[in-house]
């Protein structure tokens, strides 16, 4: 089988996780975390609504990583998210770390919601 390596232009890609920590882009962030194709920040939960609808309009689909297992998100939320028009998927934080890295490389408006493993 024949590797390539893959070119995330500017985009962070997620080099790695573990026990309360992202690595992203060769930095490692502690805590939840807040990901989009134009940087990365804090979040203070998966119910962090404010940030997490700052993003309508910049963003077609938001991945929540719901930490080691899957999780549902708050139903309200989810309501909300998909009233603008967003898909929101929801599954575990390796998972959604996979995912995240596929669709950035294929540059796609993603954004990533996670709680650390």
């Amino acid at each position: 089988m024949r590797f390539s390596q893959v070119d995330f232009g500017d985009v962070q890609p997620i080099d790695g996780y573990g026990p309360g920590f992202f690595r992203i882009g060769g930095q490692v962030y502690e805590g939840a975390i807040l990901l989009t194709t134009t940087g990365v920040g804090p979040l203070e939960g998966l119910g962090d609504r404010a940030r997490i609808m700052a993003l309508v309009g910049e963003i077609d689909v938001i991945l929540f990583g719901t930490g080691a297992d899957i999780a549902h998100i708050d139903t309200a939320l989810r309501n909300e998210i998909e009233a603008a028009g967003l898909g929101a998927e929801v599954m575990n934080t390796p998972a959604a770390c996979r995912t995240w890295n596929v669709l950035a490389a294929e540059g796609r408006r993603v954004a990533l919601a996670a709680l650390a493993v």
